[in-house]
């Protein structure tokens, strides 16, 4: 079952339900796929980009992490099941991975981000098999050396499920273009994740997050780096969304 959001068709599972599909499919593996989380920068981008558009398309899940998804859901009255926020995920799939005896891999995050957030995990969880963690060098979507040794790196471990952390699309479109030949049988896109698990980026308190506020917090945090998404984006994406209500496009 799946949810039509200005033309991009979102899965109706609960969290719940995401975190045994994932974690079943990373168990049997029989062949290599990626899941992505939309929020509302994403679809404004799917508006445009024809490539991101095939990313989507292949995807073996497409899950509302940002809660403007819910309330356009809600709006065009074919409501999901609620949200599935990229750093809830990350975390629910590594304790269930400690209990499963699943490899994870971390790839992404600033300098630092991916080994302190795998300490703070493997504290939690103590039987966390954090088979590798790795923080790319700037621009290294252009260097072949560097796509190599990461894509070595990772062969290597042989995770089972593989979390990335570089922002969209570029995550997105990274794992499109590597995940068949890296074999990883789930790999998943968490944007900023790594940063609010670290610490190196405060995370919204849980009155904001439950009242979808977590947005707001993280302008007020970074007002440089996401003013234009949230001020500008927002009201596009609310624009669509009435468009698709009213009738006035092609969704």
């Amino acid at each position: 079952m799946k949810v039509n959001i200005t033309g991009v068709q979102i899965d109706k599972y609960s969290f719940e339900e995401v975190v045994k599909i994932i974690v079943d499919y990373a168990i049997i593996g029989s062949s290599p796929k990626y899941v992505v989380t939309p929020n509302a920068q994403h679809i404004l981008t799917l508006q445009e980009d024809i490539k991101f558009q095939e990313i989507y398309n292949n995807a073996f899940l497409v899950v509302p992490d940002g809660v403007s998804l819910l309330w356009a859901a809600q709006f065009l009255q074919k409501p999901l099941k609620g949200r599935v926020n990229g750093t809830d995920l990350f975390e629910k799939l590594c304790e269930v991975a400690a209990s499963k005896g699943l490899k994870v891999f971390l790839l992404g995050g600033r300098p630092g981000a991916s080994e302190k957030a795998a300490e703070v995990f493997q504290a939690r969880y103590p039987n966390l098999k954090v088979v590798g963690t790795y923080c790319p060098s700037y621009g290294f979507e252009s260097n072949a050396a560097e796509l190599a040794l990461i894509n070595a790196k990772i062969i290597d471990a042989a995770p089972h499920i593989l979390f990335v952390g570089l922002g969209a699309p570029k995550q997105e479109k990274w794992i499109h273009a590597n995940y068949q030949q890296l074999n990883v049988p789930i790999s998943v896109g968490i944007g900023v994740s790594f940063e609010l698990v670290s610490g190196m980026v405060q995370r919204a308190p849980l009155w904001m997050q439950k009242h979808g506020l977590e947005w707001l917090f993280r302008l007020i945090v970074e007002p440089k780096r996401l003013w234009q998404r949230y001020i500008v984006g927002n009201p596009l994406f609310m624009w669509l969304v009435l468009k698709q209500k009213l009738g006035l496009s092609k969704f």
